[in-house]
């Protein structure tokens, strides 16, 4: 391990900007999903029901928004795909305190759709402002720095909400988000490489963007034209009866990106998002039976410490490590929660799988970076964050259903189980490709 290339990479001053921008940009949306749930349950009058539903609709737009902000981002060039949700941030979230239950719904939809895409463009930022082992490293610092950010968001916005500040807490988190994206757009961090230096919008305009979009295949690097030889796109897999050969030509080209190897990488987001989502609610459910809501913030200070500790020693290693066996050691070291006597047995056993949790996320975005060709990066961080939202919106009712139905802490023993079968079957269909690649 070398840990002076944690100095070497904060010594780059556009790092350094970017991974304090990106920190900063997502307090106030990691605090939103705590105030609109107390929001509806102590402002409204609703059910925790409802506040669940409402989380859900939000996941919902998030998951659907999430690749085309970044298509918008590969195409038009960060500053202009950036303003729908600069706009939208800031008169959404202003509106949405002073609306009925039954016009929120809608409202947060648009705004989980239209949602600053501050994750996937700091993943693929780091992707090209570092390379080789220096990516390691910078996407372990935001993996870390996320932790960092979901350790002080939640607690400051359940402070902001049981003091009956819920309409002015979703109001700062719209303002707030706003600016956040108002400053992104003027740093203006580079998405190719070839805007490194310069301004990145320079480079866009409708008929480079068309050329742009003809060259993706012809102009990938060496390691992307190995993989399209290795794997077959899924989307050649399509039926060629159901389609004109021109849209099932445009469609091919469009995804050509998208690989066995992508789509092993976003199984393995959703699998993590399955697996976090789903300890998350099996940590307070655990507790809250035993009558000790009032140490969840224990639980979870060991669990997200762990996670920041992990992801320092992840990212100062030499050698990367497959995101799908971080995902087996984080699933299986997630079983044995289920067998905590009390608070402090539950803070000691969530340490083991909390190491994984930094280590898989930065190895999965690192992954995606190697794999994906600059030019589409943007959307297949979106489709990223899509699969990661999309795992955490099944773990936590996976979870909830072994809760509500055999006891307090099944919940671990479900989503850990769950991520362990999902990694033994991607492992068992990846020795199955090589082999089959060895006799052909």
């Amino acid at each position: 391990m070398n840990f002076a290339m944690y100095r070497e990479l904060l010594a780059v001053q556009p790092i350094r900007r970017l991974l304090l921008i990106g920190m900063v940009a997502r307090i106030p949306h990691s605090a939103a999903g705590v105030l609109l749930t107390l929001h509806i349950v102590l402002t409204l009058g609703q059910g925790y029901a409802a506040a669940g539903a409402a989380a859900a609709v939000m996941t919902i737009g998030i998951a659907v928004g999430a690749p085309w902000r970044g298509r918008r981002v590969d195409t038009v060039g960060l500053r202009r795909a950036l303003i729908p949700s600069v706009v939208s941030e800031a008169v959404i979230w202003s509106v949405v305190p002073h609306v009925s239950y039954e016009v929120l719904l809608p409202l947060v939809f648009v705004g989980g759709l239209l949602t600053l895409p501050i994750f996937s463009v700091v993943r693929q930022s780091l992707g090209v402002l570092a390379s080789g082992e220096q990516r390691r490293t910078a996407f372990a610092l935001d993996a870390i720095s996320t932790e960092l950010v979901f350790m002080i968001g939640p607690a400051a916005g359940a402070l902001v909400a049981t003091a009956g500040q819920s309409v002015l807490g979703l109001t700062i988190v719209g303002i707030a988000t706003s600016v956040s994206g108002l400053f992104l757009m003027w740093f203006n961090p580079p998405t190719r490489s070839a805007e490194s230096g310069r301004e990145s919008d320079a480079v866009f305009g409708a008929s480079q963007q068309d050329a742009a979009e003809a060259a993706v295949v012809a102009a990938a690097p060496a390691h992307l034209q190995e993989a399209a030889a290795e794997f077959v796109p899924l989307a050649a897999a399509e039926d060629r009866r159901l389609a004109p050969a021109g849209l099932r030509r445009r469609v091919i080209h469009n995804f050509s990106w998208f690989t066995t190897a992508v789509a092993a990488v976003f199984a393995v987001a959703g699998g993590a998002g399955m697996v976090l989502s789903g300890t998350d609610v099996g940590i307070v459910a655990a507790l809250e039976t035993g009558g000790h809501q009032g140490e969840i913030g224990l639980v979870f200070f060991f669990w997200c410490a762990a996670s920041v500790i992990g992801g320092l020693l992840y990212g100062a290693m030499h050698r990367p490590i497959s995101p799908i066996l971080l995902l087996l050691g984080m699933s299986a070291l997630t079983i044995p929660m289920s067998f905590a006597q009390d608070t402090w047995t539950l803070s000691i056993l969530s340490l083991l799988p909390g190491l994984l949790c930094a280590p898989v996320l930065s190895a999965a975005s690192e992954k995606v970076a190697e794999l994906v060709d600059e030019r589409r990066r943007g959307e297949a961080m979106g489709w990223y964050g899509s699969a990661l939202t999309g795992g955490v919106a099944f773990g936590a009712p996976l979870a909830g259903v072994f809760i509500d139905g055999v006891g307090p802490t099944t919940g671990f023993l479900a989503v850990g189980a769950g991520g362990v079968l999902l990694c033994l079957v991607g492992l068992a269909l990846q020795q199955r490709r090589r082999r089959r690649l060895a006799s052909a």
